[in-house]
């Protein structure tokens, strides 16, 4: 992914073409995925190698089909997930904080161009439940919001000329909030 600025707009390029802000805002995540280690990626050679020769797999995958009624289930237990009203608050002001950001420092006000709108709101809302729900708890925590706030809040962020001036990434800029907006 790269920055480019035609007609004035800037665009982010993901793939083979540009997306602006309000498109690139309807992906729930930007997760970032390293290379994987040497091991993994030796079996990934070795299946496409057997793939390509028409070999079937000896090996049993480990994943068996999960149906659309169990999907729906473990939907609605995490919107059944509890949220305390001051953690609710919390999800909120780190939000908020993107569209006003001199509340917690004129840095942070220098760094961004424009924040995050309500879709980033439902996206954390709805990611920390599931997290809770992945750690089997029926609450969300400081930690839950934290932990998934950088892969819900790093591509609906514009940062400023003078923050890639000076190297500061969206990811810093999520962790200087985390630093910045209390916790209840």
């Amino acid at each position: 992914m790269f920055n480019q600025v035609v007609g004035g707009l800037s665009w982010r390029l993901w793939g083979t073409y540009p997306l602006p802000e309000a498109q690139l805002d309807r992906f729930l995540l930007f997760v970032k995925i390293d290379y994987p280690e040497a091991e993994h990626e030796q079996a990934i050679l070795q299946l496409a190698r057997r793939e390509a020769k028409g070999e079937k797999s000896t090996q049993k995958t480990p994943f068996t089909p999960i149906s659309q009624q169990t999907i729906f289930s473990a939907r609605q237990e995490v919107l059944d997930i509890y949220m305390a009203e001051p953690l609710e608050q919390y999800l909120l002001q780190l939000v908020l904080a993107t569209r006003n950001p001199s509340t917690y420092g004129e840095d942070l006000a220098n760094w961004l161009q424009y924040g995050a709108s309500p879709r980033a709101s439902i996206a954390l809302d709805r990611c920390a439940r599931a997290r809770a729900w992945l750690h089997q708890r029926d609450f969300v925590s400081p930690e839950d919001i934290q932990e998934i706030a950088f892969d819900v809040l790093r591509h609906r962020l514009i940062l400023s000329y003078e923050a890639e001036a000076d190297d500061i990434s969206s990811d810093r800029f999520i962790q200087e909030l985390i630093n910045r907006v209390p916790v209840p």
